[in-house]
């Protein structure tokens, strides 16, 4: 029989779980697609020519993101098709995740 500490333990093991499980999917439904058109590492910026960003209600175009983390500029170069996350932030379109496209 399980005490109502251990019980306690589970669930909230269960429930960080869960949370965790809906954070790393909601990257996955706001992807967009796109072209990598220049990268600026001084700066923390990329250009990039995408298709629709939904969950900002943005048309396509090409334009420059900032970027959450410098680290994510040594994932792509110039050229390559991605798909990548973009947010508010502070005032700012930043690029919260990138990856080249498969």
């Amino acid at each position: 029989m399980l005490t109502l500490k251990q019980l306690t333990v589970a669930a909230l093991i269960s429930t960080a779980c869960l949370s965790t499980a809906v954070v790393w999917a909601q990257p996955a439904m706001n992807m967009t697609t796109g072209e990598v058109k220049k990268i600026d590492k001084e700066s923390q910026k990329i250009t990039i020519k995408h298709g629709e960003i939904k969950n900002l209600e943005m048309p396509g175009m090409t334009m420059v993101f900032k970027v959450l983390d410098p680290a994510l500029l040594d994932k792509v170069k110039p050229g390559e098709k991605v798909n990548f996350t973009a947010e508010k932030r502070d005032g700012a379109i930043v690029v919260m995740a990138i990856d080249v496209a498969k």
